[in-house]
Formats: C-alpha cells, structure tokens, sequence
C-alpha cells in the first residue's frame, strides 16, 4: 500500500510521501535512545508542562487537524473535531494523573527483612507504536501521552494511508517542547515492520488493528522477548431486555453502530434483543438508521460520510451480500450508491443465523446485525458467540440483570444503559482475540514501565 493521502469521499489521490530510507530510520532509532536518556531525566512537572502545551497547541489548531483527517480518512468534520479535543483532554489527564500513577509504592519493610523497601516505576525506553487509520489521532495520542509522561519515547508507524496526521503527531510535541527525538514518525511500510521491532534499541510495542497483524507482532516480538500490548477488533454485542428504555436504547444504539462511519472497534455491530421488545426496538432503530444523512463529510450536518479505503467497502459489501444470499432480511440500506468515493449506506440485517458470516465476523462499515432472542441465557449466549472480547452493551433497568452482565458478558469493557466508549480514566483493551494488555488508566501508563522491586538493608 503506497504511503499517501487519498480522499476516500472522491477517490482522488492528493498527496503521496516517500518511504523513509534505511538510513532516515537508522538515524531516528539513534536519536530515540539519546531522547530518552534526556527525557528519563527529566521531572513529571517538566514533563506535565510540555504535554499540557501540546494540550494547547491542539486546541488552538482544531480546525486544520480535523479538516486533515477527515480528507485522509473520511470521518465527518464534527466527528474529526471532537477526536482533536478528546486527544486535548487525554494529554492535560495524563499531564495531572501521571505523577500520581507511577508513585513509588510502600511495601512493609518488616515483611521482607529490610530497612526500607517499594516499587518504582521506571521507563522502558523507546516504544514502538504500530496504529491504524480509523481513529488517526486518538488511537496514536492513547499511546503518546501517558508514554511521554513515563518517561518513555515514542517510534509511531501508522497506517499508510494517513501520513500527514502522522507527522502531526511528531510536529506537535517537537513544538511542546518534549526533547527532539522523543516521539518520531516513521514513514515505512508495513513490510519493515520486523525490521524495527527486532532492533534491540526499541524495548515494547503497542499495536492497535487486526487480528492478522496482531499475530504477527506478537510473534516477532515473542521471538525477540519483548512487551506488547495489542488492541484488535471486535464484534460488541448490544443486548436490549424487556425492562431497557427503548426509545434511548434505539437513539444510542444508531450512534454506537454508525460512530467514525461505522469504522470502529468498539462500535456495538450486533444487537441482540430479547423476543417481548424485539419488534418494538426494530421499528424504532430502523427509522434512526433509515434517517441519517449520508454526504460530503466536510458538511456540517452530514451524520455518515465515506468508508476510508476501496477495500473496505468491499468486504461489508461482501458480509451483506452473503447474509442476503442465505435469507437475512434488510430493512434499510444494502446497496451502495452510484457515485465517486467509497460510500455504504446504513443498514440493518436481520434473521441471521451461524452459517452467516455477519453471525460473529466483525463488520467494519454502518451496517448491524440484528439477533432475537428469547431469555437472559440465551443473550448472553449470543453474545459472547464470537471469537471476540472487546466490548459490551447491556440495557435493562433490572438491578439484578445488571449484575448478571457484569459477570457473564466476556469483554474487557461492560457498559449498561451506554455506548462502549475510551476515556483516560477507563482502562481500555479486550479478552479473547481482541488482544491483551491495556490503554489507558494508571493500568495503560504502566504497561511500559519496569516495574522495579527496591530493597533497602539496614
């Protein structure tokens, strides 16, 4: 995949880079251990500075980097902007909680024979981040922040299709005034990932994207006895019950399924919804689904833009289309339209069954499943029936059936009466083939930190 900027609403190609060269990297893995010899020894306060800084800069430059992905990914410019203004929160969280997160911890000395004894909380050392394309600057600043604020340096790869956010990311913390060299973008190529997660100057990796690539990270990085963290897809499950508020169960359940034009992880993709609510909560999201308006995503008022690659469209086009074609019925949408760009409108698929890939394949494009059923068990599941544990939505008023979902739904996050969302303060990850470890919280920050036991004799 060439490195470039192609805007997926026309197609058109706007913008092409040239990989960087072996010696444009071997310079820039050189420079991220001398950043993080200078970065290391700086204090959280120099640190809590620079990033809230970078806090600032984002504010203040909104519009220009939303209006950068939205024509490198599609997104709509609303959606684009409240991605600019969550990485703005996520920095000034992490320049405030960071300290405080990676405080040494007491241990009783008594117990160990000793003086005086804890845990500190050390940097690693250069990270490399290996991010996709669907949430550019989000996904990328999950990572950055509380590794910067660590004491780690940061090596991004991103997705090749968004370069120009990409070296946004390096030009924003160079300008905060973090030490040159601690976080560095490389325009490479999937193809040399190995390459650098091999070298032995680069201590962890983080990758947020596909199973496939999920794989195949964890593999090198096994091989060469290295940390990962790793974020892969998902299938969430939306159960409504008969106790739910249905009509804010349908409201929230268009903006779960359709976020980022339908183009994430967390999104709610299968709904699962008991028989005594079943044809009441149909005809209410069906209408939602039916009414959002799909157009240029540089539009204000525009609620679903473009798919973000050619590619994309074809495989939702390709798990509707075999759904179709073994007896699911569609109720809006299922045809894409006849115009430039990688369009797919809204749908909602119902009477699926196993032998359908939309069953428990993740889709990644505005288009849910909808799943009947007739008991709590039966629910439950449903929804763990996938191969996937990222998220979950739940909806019941019932306090008991609460607590139930809690403990039985397998996710890494469980949202009653809610939609699946990351926040700083949330640990962020799944079970199952969605991945291990965790992003965010005083859990993300320390996943790449040595977790030191200090002993101290008399």
């Amino acid at each position: 995949m060439p490195i470039a900027t192609t805007n997926p609403a026309t197609g058109e190609l706007v913008q092409t880079f040239d990989p960087m060269s072996e010696v444009d990297v071997e310079e820039r893995l050189a420079a991220s251990v001398t950043a993080f010899k200078a970065l290391a020894g700086t204090t959280f306060e120099q640190r809590a500075g620079w990033m809230q800084a970078a806090a600032d800069l984002l504010d203040k430059e909104i519009d220009a980097v939303a209006r950068t992905m939205t024509i490198e990914m599609g997104k709509t410019l609303a959606a684009a902007r409240a991605e600019v203004s969550k990485c703005a929160l996520g920095c000034r969280f992490y320049a405030e909680h960071a300290e405080a997160y990676l405080a040494d911890e007491p241990v009783d000395p008594g117990a160990v024979g000793a003086s005086a004894a804890y845990v500190r909380y050390r940097p690693l050392g250069p990270v490399l981040a290996i991010m996709p394309w669907n949430f550019p600057l989000w996904q990328a600043m999950r990572f950055a922040a509380p590794a910067l604020m660590a004491g780690n340096v940061g090596l991004l790869k991103h997705a090749s299709n968004v370069p120009q956010t990409a070296l946004y990311m390096e030009d924003l913390f160079g300008r905060a005034g973090f030490p040159a060299g601690a976080f560095q973008t490389l325009l490479i190529g999937s193809d040399r990932v190995e390459a650098v997660l091999s070298d032995p100057r680069v201590r962890a990796a983080t990758l947020t994207g596909s199973e496939d690539a999920g794989r195949q990270v964890a593999a090198i990085a096994g091989r060469e006895l290295k940390k990962t963290v790793l974020e892969l897809g998902g299938s969430d499950p939306y159960v409504v019950m008969p106790s739910a508020d249905l009509d804010r169960a349908a409201q929230v359940a268009v903006t779960a399924r359709c976020q980022n034009n339908g183009q994430s992880c967390i999104a709610a993709k299968r709904f699962i919804v008991h028989d005594a609510v079943y044809e009441a909560f149909t005809e209410r999201f069906v209408a939602r689904m039916a009414a959002l308006v799909v157009g240029d995503p540089l539009a204000e008022g525009t609620d679903v833009g473009p798919l973000a690659t050619e590619q994309g469209r074809v495989e939702v086009e390709e798990q509707v289309a075999d759904a179709v074609a073994k007896g699911a019925r569609v109720h809006c949408g299922g045809e894409r339209p006849d115009r430039p760009g990688w369009w797919y409108p809204p749908t909602v698929v119902s009477d699926l069954t196993p032998d359908m890939r939309m069953w428990a394949e993740e889709v990644f494009g505005p288009v849910a499943g909808l799943f009947r059923v007739s008991s709590y068990d039966e629910a439950v599941r449903v929804a763990n029936g996938t191969s996937f544990g990222l998220g979950a939505n739940a909806w019941t008023t019932d306090p008991g059936e609460r607590e139930a979902f809690v403990t039985d739904l397998d996710a890494g996050a469980v949202f009653i009466n809610g939609m699946v969302a990351s926040h700083p303060a949330l640990p962020f990850g799944g079970v199952k083939n969605s991945g291990y470890g965790r992003e965010l919280s005083a859990h993300g920050i320390r996943e790449f930190c040595n977790i030191t036991a200090v002993w101290i004799g008399a």
